[in-house]
């Protein structure tokens, strides 16, 4: 029910149109871009293997597009999530050659994608139409391209400084 002057015709009503669908995405990034985008298909679960996968395709990244670095050490740095805790996932980062950064349990303040870099990209999207997953993810393709180191340094730097407010 609804009020409206006697007399008066009801005020009209929306359709409301489906949306496209959620699209989860595995994503890892440095102080100068994106390495890697991973979308996970609809129906599939991520588990230790899956993310074993995504650190080799990680690993290959970092020595395609960050050729130098690799000598000096990769430091990722996971949540405790029971995926990246697995041993198939640890037994994929000790074989990659990634050292492990420690992650203090429940604290969403270290989740950098999380306070940093997702809220800017959802600001930016907001109320844009997208009519399949293919658009969608050329418009988060376009949205970090369009970024310059300047923007994900800041965000290594806030993590940096969130991290000493934990210790």
């Amino acid at each position: 029910m609804q009020w409206h002057k006697k007399g008066a015709p009801p005020p009209k009503k929306f359709k409301v149109s489906q949306s496209a669908g959620k699209i989860m995405a595995t994503l890892f990034w440095d102080t100068e871009g994106i390495l890697l985008i991973d979308y996970k298909d609809k129906g599939v679960t991520i588990t230790g293997e899956y993310y074993a996968g995504l650190l080799q395709r990680l690993k290959e990244a970092v020595e395609e597009k960050r050729r130098g670095k690799w000598t000096k050490g990769v430091l990722p740095l996971h949540d405790n999530a029971a995926v990246h805790k697995s041993n198939v996932a640890l037994a994929a980062l000790h074989n990659c050659g990634f050292q492990m950064l420690y992650h203090p349990p429940y604290s969403p303040d270290l989740a950098l994608s999380d306070y940093y870099l997702f809220p800017n990209m959802k600001k930016e999207l907001r109320g844009k139409k997208f009519t399949d997953d293919e658009e969608v993810k050329s418009a988060i393709s376009a949205y970090f391209e369009a970024k310059d180191k300047t923007f994900f340094f800041e965000g290594i730097n806030k993590l940096i400084g969130r991290s000493e407010k934990m210790y």
